[in-house]
């Protein structure tokens, strides 16, 4: 127990000294790349708009804290769509697969497209354009997470980046490191923390910055190429902690029998390196985790005025309907999420669908 409490406070320490290190100013707002990198496609976790970094499991915790990964206790798939501001034919398309390998721990793999519909190409010699193209944006994420005990878990994960347009493209690659800590009667209380998007900078390159130019001097042409800057991935730290409150636990008859209503508070705290820093809580309600409904609210510096830098409202809602196929079989999970947003954007929608053995 000792080695264990070692080794999670030295990943504590890793992540809080990197946090330093790429601790950023917000007069950067705006400026980071890659940020679908911030865009959870899971409909679980969306519902308390991703501040569930304590106790988030399964496929999900990919996406939110990679520790939860730890949580498969054989197999894991889960798909997800989202319709990402509502009208707006941006949408993002997820898949994910988690297995456990016995004492080693569960490797897991996710890929993550975004579409955005077909846009024009105008010039300014064809302002009407001349003819649509569609970007290409799409991630493949590979985790590896270990319950160390039956109190701490831990895990890392490796995210390769794509953004191609039609003539240009960029690509990069970023870590993240997450922690997750129970204790309680019940295994009650949670906490966690998480640092993600810890990469290499971007840059597009590619023949669509080049032009066909006049030489200076002499009657022919030269190639000429535009130079491009670099970009930071959206690095950040979240930390929550949730506490697990059983309300028909003074009916039970032993410990061992399982509750019925489960009423989960939470909190957490995100520090942005590119953004504002978010600060939230939430509450999720369970009926035999059978069906589970949860909302949250998350405040950043200047929401809800016109000088907000997110479109977001602050509120999200969810719900979740699963139950065991068979007697022995697997549990399918439908959720869905909904999170408000500022005029003239219609919200975001999130379903997911998972089966989990166990």
């Amino acid at each position: 127990m000792k080695n264990v409490f070692i080794r999670a406070a030295l990943v504590v320490g890793v992540l809080s000294i990197t946090t330093q290190s790429f601790a950023g100013n917000k007069d950067r707002t705006g400026q980071a790349g890659a940020t679908e990198l911030l865009i959870n496609p899971w409909a679980q976790s969306t519902g308390v708009f991703g501040m569930n970094v304590s106790y988030v499991s399964g496929v999900e915790a990919m996406k939110t804290n990679i520790a939860g990964l730890a949580g498969v206790e054989k197999t894991d798939v889960g798909v997800s769509h989202v319709i990402y501001l509502t009208n707006s034919q941006v949408t993002v398309n997820n898949l994910a697969i988690a297995q456990k390998l016995g004492t080693i721990g569960v490797i897991g793999l996710n890929i993550m497209s975004m579409g955005f519909g077909d846009i024009q190409i105008t010039t300014v010699d064809n302002p009407e354009g001349t003819g649509t193209f569609k970007p290409q944006f799409l991630n493949f994420e590979l985790g590896f997470a270990k319950e160390f005990s039956n109190n701490v878990r831990a895990g890392l994960a490796a995210t390769f980046v794509s953004e191609q347009l039609t003539s240009i493209h960029a690509t990069g690659a970023c870590f993240e490191a997450g922690v997750q800590y129970v204790t309680g009667k019940r295994d009650n209380f949670h906490f966690g923390i998480t640092l993600r998007n810890v990469g290499t900078n971007m840059r597009f390159t590619g023949p669509g910055f080049s032009i066909n130019a006049q030489a200076p001097k002499g009657n022919y042409s030269l190639t000429q190429e535009t130079p491009t800057d670099k970009f930071q991935m959206p690095t950040y730290l979240s930390i929550g902690s949730s506490y697990d409150f059983y309300l028909d636990e003074n009916h039970l008859k032993s410990v061992d029998d399982k509750p019925k209503h489960r009423l989960t508070v939470l909190v957490d705290f995100t520090s942005n390196s590119f953004n504002n820093d978010y600060l939230g809580g939430g509450l999720e309600y369970s009926f035999r985790e059978m069906l589970m409904l949860r909302a949250a609210y998350r405040y950043e510096n200047g929401i809800g005025t016109t000088t907000s830098t997110t479109m977001y409202t602050g509120l999200a809602a969810g719900v979740t309907i699963q139950k065991r196929i068979t007697e022995n079989g697997p549990i399918l999970g439908l959720d869905y999420s909904f999170r408000p947003t500022a005029k003239p954007n219609n919200g975001v929608h999130v379903i997911s669908l998972r089966l989990v053995r166990k």
